[in-house]
């Protein structure tokens, strides 16, 4: 039997509080977080500050050296639809390269990663398949689940304009948040599978975390949530 997660790929639309969950686990000592969640010292891979820094370069090549955007738009839309998937690609290679790095203390470590993704730019179906095999082999999905009317309203809650690109503060424009992610397709990609979901020749425990009515709003609920969903988790993982 396995002593830690040795990967967690965290899914759900935007604010639907796949930040709080991590922050909730980041926060836990060590030693309390191994033995109740199963996860051990955290890296994070998460593609937001990815893009965050596209958009950054090009309004610097935009304004400064009056040069083509080479990412987005002005209004902050990828020019091409195939960069969604050029960022899991980069996520597997962040894997790649902190797996490598960490050598023989790879084993005390359990790897966070993060994304969304609405069918607007592809879609969960689109996205899986360019998650490698060496990035889905002993690896989980915890899928953070919320109507979209939820995720505008927690997206409008945490938005701090003066930290655009904070993890926990960041936010999209309402419409903007419409366009790209008010259809979701991760319930389509599973229908048909119960527990577990095969991924480009691998097969993936996952558990659904119901976050209606908000537990990710309050730590005294959302511990006693992520002990029940992160177990449930646990035991599929080692089936």
């Amino acid at each position: 039997m396995k002593e830690l997660f040795e990967k967690i790929i965290l899914l759900g639309r935007p604010a639907s509080g796949k930040s709080e969950v991590i922050n909730y686990i980041k926060n836990t000592p060590e030693e309390e977080r191994r033995n109740r969640f199963h996860i051990g010292k955290l890296v994070e891979i998460d593609d937001f500050p990815m893009l965050w820094t596209w958009f950054e370069e090009d309004d610097i090549l935009e304004k400064v050296f009056k040069k083509p955007r080479l990412h987005s738009t002005s209004d902050g839309y990828f020019l091409e639809e195939y960069l969604w998937h050029l960022l899991i690609e980069r996520i597997c290679l962040d894997y790649k390269k902190s797996k490598r790095d960490l050598g023989d203390k790879a084993s005390s470590v359990t790897h966070l990663i993060e994304f969304s993704r609405g069918t607007e730019h592809g879609g969960y179906k689109t996205a899986f398949k360019h998650l490698s095999k060496e990035t889905l082999e002993n690896a989980a999905i915890l899928y953070v689940n919320v109507p979209f009317e939820e995720s505008l309203r927690k997206n409008r809650k945490r938005f701090n304009p003066d930290k655009p690109d904070s993890i926990l503060e960041h936010g999209l424009p309402d419409s903007k948040l419409e366009k790209m992610y008010k259809e979701v397709d991760f319930h389509e990609v599973i229908a048909g599978t119960t527990d577990f979901l095969e991924i480009n020749g691998v097969k993936v425990p996952y558990v659904i975390f119901e976050n209606m009515p908000s537990k990710t709003d309050d730590p005294a609920l959302l511990g006693p949530a992520l002990d029940t969903e992160i177990s449930r988790l646990w035991n599929l993982y080692n089936k």
